[in-house]
């Protein structure tokens, strides 16, 4: 993954946990790097071991670092880092999340070597619309209900999200149903 990745959870955990936390997670994780160049790509295992870290200095569970790190990568890192792409990205919640198919392939121009997710769309409602995630990683779909999540905050929209396919039960993507 880009440094930008790694540079925002060090960016979250300072924020909210503070600088010592951080130092903490960086000594018990062994990642060696004295800070992140954003548009540099690092091993995934550095970003897994970072969320893992961060999990278990702050005593809670992967899925909830995840989930919280994918609300604040919308909320601040995207809003910072890809504001006018967002902006782009649609008026509301529902014309953002009918974009999001193509929204990776504007970011790929800023990173060549990116190997993104996909996302695709299907039962589209005027309230509801089921958000199918493809990825070559493994075990992201708790920072993906993170970023729906952000992106209901980012929009002021109440949101409830459903896993209704996950790839540790045998499917080969997740299925994420978005109601609003």
């Amino acid at each position: 993954m880009y440094g930008i990745v790694n540079k925002a959870i060090e960016d979250l955990v300072t924020e909210q946990f503070g600088t010592a936390v951080w130092k903490q997670v960086l000594d018990k994780s062994g990642v060696d790097v004295d800070f992140f160049i954003s548009n540099e790509p690092y091993d995934d295992a550095i970003t897994y071991s970072l969320a893992g870290t961060v999990a278990e200095v702050l005593n809670t569970s992967v899925s909830n670092v995840l989930v919280l790190f994918g609300e604040y990568w919308i909320l601040k890192t995207g809003k910072e880092k890809y504001g006018g792409l967002l902006e782009a990205g649609g008026k509301n919640l529902r014309e953002f999340l009918i974009n999001l198919p193509s929204f990776h392939k504007r970011i790929m121009i800023m990173y060549p070597k990116l190997t993104p997710p996909e996302f695709e769309l299907s039962h589209v409602e005027e309230n509801s619309v089921w958000v199918h995630y493809f990825s070559k990683r493994e075990g992201l779909k708790d920072f993906v209900q993170g970023l729906l999540q952000g992106l209901g905050k980012l929009y002021k929209t109440e949101i409830e999200i459903e896993l209704l396919q996950d790839r540790d039960k045998g499917a080969d993507h997740e299925i994420f149903k978005v109601r609003w």
